[in-house]
Formats: C-alpha cells, structure tokens, sequence
C-alpha cells in the first residue's frame, strides 16, 4: 500500500529545503595551503570567517610542511589532473613558473577598480603581477632576518641584545652556561637556509644580492662565503643533538618555554608566542639578526588564483578583494606576526614586534634595502634555491668543510641556472 504524504506534509518540506537552500552558501573556494601550525592556523581563520560571512563557504586543503615544498607536490598533481584549486598559498617564483604555464587566472578586474598598484610595495608586486597583469593576492610582508629571543634567559645573561657576530657568540655562550640550548633550531633544509639567509646578509648588502640575486660565481665561491660557512659551523655547535627534522613551530616552543635562548627564524614566529599569551618586551624579544639592522629580506605569502570554471570565477574575485580589504589586512598580520601587503594600513592594533616590522619594512622599502629571501623563494627560482638549499645543509651538517662548500655552492648554483 503506498502512503502519500499531506499537503501540510509537503509544505512544510518544501519550506525546509527553501531554508536550507538559503543557509548554503551559493559559492565556494577551495584554499590549498601549508599554515597548519597553531598560530598559522588561527591567523587563517580570520579569512575564512571573513569569506564565510560573505556567504562564500571555504573548502580547506591543508598540507603540512613549512617550507610548501610538499604542497607544491600536490598542487602539481591536481593541475595535471585537470583540477586546480580555486586559490594556492604561493611564495615568489613558485608564482612566476605557474604564470608562465598559463595557469593562473586573472585578477586586474578587481585590482583595477581598489587600486593595489598605489599601495602594494613595487617588489611585491613583481611576483604579483605577470605579463602586466595581477595574478595573485599578497597577504602579507614576512621579513626573514629575525631573532626570537626568550626575555627570562637574555636577563640573567646582562640584558643586552647582541649587535654584532662578535656579541651573537658571547650571547650564546652564556646561554650554554645557564643550562639551556643556545639555539632553538629544526634540521630540515628550509630552516638551515633561513639561517644561512641571514648569515650572509650580514657581511652586507651587496654581497646578499650578488650572491643570492645577481649569482655572482665569483662572489659565491668567495673568501668572504667561506667565512659565512664558518659562522654556520659555529652555530651549529650552539644547536642540540635531536634538532634533526624538528618542524620550526616546535623550535619556537623550546623558546617560549624557556629551554632555549634563541631563534633565527622568519616573523610568523611571533604567531606562536603570542599564541601561546607571551608579550614582546616581557617574556621574548624580537629584534634583526646582527649585522642586518635596517635591511629586510622578505618573504610574502600571496595567493595565487588559478584558472577555474567561470562560474567559480566571482568568489574568486571576492576572495581576493577580502585578502585587500585594509581591515582584514590589519586583523589577519596582527595574528600572523607579519606586516600587511600595503602600506596604507595602519599600526594601531599592532604590539611592539608588529609595529617595528611595520617601520623596518617601510623604511627598507624607501632605501632599497628590502630584498627577496633566497632561503623562501623571492631571490632566485626554485631550482636554484635547491641547489643552495643541498649545499647548506649538507655543510652544516658537517658533510662538507667551509671551503668546499663555498666551491661546489658556484658550481651547483651554475648547473642549476
């Protein structure tokens, strides 16, 4: 026997699924990224709760590994399958190979109309753009020349912040007196090559950028690089012995806890520290890697929006006007511990670490001093900084002496090109 349901039945379905249907968001984005550690992780909240309450719901693919090596595995794989994301967390020339692929889409629409070219920085804006055309959404300044050092330990060791190598070493020895490890650090080749970043900045600007920019042969296999392998050397015997593979969020955990002295590491680990409820100023400080005071090399995480059906095409616009909205700009780097992709925004909200990324990159920006990390994929092309990448680890792992890693860092640099 069949059974038919009531009008009032019927209506009342009807009812529900109009509602339900109202409660769905019309469109989505698909996010591919790497920001999976605690403060990353609340800061990407920010905009996701800001698209959803644009109504755009926000379908996470998150792949761990803070350096993006194994997302831009999967990425590649989803391309090749015919099914791009709608938007990639991208770094520097990561970008620049996808754009001349063809694959990105094209954002000018929106970025016309709120006018980011007067207020995005130009050196941002060279791995934004492509061909004339913005290709992608800087979400924030990240500078890579930083030390993250626990207040508690640098007290008991006189209070001075080290201005000079000379000053780093004596700091780190007094470290080793009270107990602690010196340098909070993780083994994996991103982070030695974010070491390595700021060790070689520090003999100067100019040799950074024919090193890292201009690959000069003759600079990187210098007297003055193999000093810069010696340094790294130096370092390594202030690192413990499990630093192996230890994921960078975790090294910044042995500082806020109190069981290391310091970290060399970009500024998104300040999103840890102040996750974990520790005040700059009061119990860590923030402050450039000695002799690299007044330049910044940067690294901005930027979304990429790939080709998509066109009907995915509006909240993909949407997405990238809300990543340049001045106030999501403020909210998401005051968590992130990064400074915002414009320089319109001001530091209000920002805490004393905040402010001072602010005004060192502002200034770097006036002076020419604000130059791509090489150690993130903003001074030369992945295979290039591979190359380094090999080289530095397996120096500092102690496979090779200084000299002969400054000697096969200019032959693979040349290969790799």
């Amino acid at each position: 026997m069949r059974k038919f349901l009531s009008t009032a039945a019927v209506a009342a379905l009807m009812v529900g699924a109009a509602t339900l249907a109202q409660a769905q968001p019309k469109e989505s984005v698909e996010v591919l990224h790497w920001w999976t550690s605690g403060g990353e992780a609340a800061a990407l909240d920010v905009l996701k709760k800001d698209l959803e309450s644009k109504g755009i719901s926000w379908v996470d693919m998150p792949v761990s590994g803070g350096g993006g090596t194994e997302a831009m595995t999967v990425l590649r794989a989803r391309v090749t399958s015919g099914n791009p994301p709608t938007a990639v967390q991208m770094l520097g020339f990561d970008i620049v190979d996808w754009s001349k692929q063809g694959a990105l889409g094209n954002l000018d629409e929106v970025a016309e109309k709120e006018k980011w070219g007067d207020v995005i920085p130009t050196a941002l804006q060279e791995f934004a753009k492509y061909d004339d055309h913005w290709i992608a959404a800087p979400v924030n300044i990240h500078s890579t020349n930083w030390m993250w050092i626990n207040k508690e330990a640098l007290d008991k060791a006189g209070g001075k912040e080290p201005q000079n190598w000379d000053e780093l070493i004596a700091l780190l020895d007094k470290f080793k007196e009270q107990g602690i490890t010196p340098v909070a650090h993780g083994g994996q080749p991103w982070q030695d090559a974010t070491i390595f970043d700021a060790v070689v900045l520090s003999f100067g600007d100019d040799f950074y950028k024919k090193a890292f920019i201009d690959l000069d042969p003759d600079t990187l296999g210098s007297d003055t690089m193999v000093e810069a392998f010696d340094r790294m050397t130096k370092l390594r015997s202030y690192v413990d012995d499990n630093f192996s593979g230890r994921d960078w969020n975790l090294a910044s955990a042995m500082v806020i806890e109190g069981k290391a002295g310091v970290q060399f590491m970009g500024d998104w680990a300040k999103g840890e520290f102040v996750k974990a409820g520790k005040v700059p100023g009061k119990d860590f400080v923030c402050m450039r890697f000695p002799g690299t005071q007044g330049a910044v090399t940067f690294n901005s995480d930027m979304f990429a929006m790939f080709k998509v059906a066109e009907d995915k095409v509006p909240a993909q616009l949407q997405m990238a006007s809300a990543i340049e909205d001045p106030k999501f700009q403020s909210a998401f780097n005051v968590v992130k511990g990064s400074a915002p992709a414009r320089t319109d925004v001001p530091d209000t909200d920002f805490d004393a670490c905040g402010k001072k990324a602010i005004a060192d990159v502002a200034d770097a920006n006036k002076t020419g001093r604000l130059m791509g990390s090489m150690a993130h994929g903003y001074a030369n092309p992945a295979a290039v900084k591979n190359a380094i990448y090999d080289v530095v680890t397996r120096q500092f792992n102690g496979e090779l002496s200084s000299e002969e890693a400054a000697e096969e860092l200019a032959a693979a640099v040349d290969a790799s090109k």
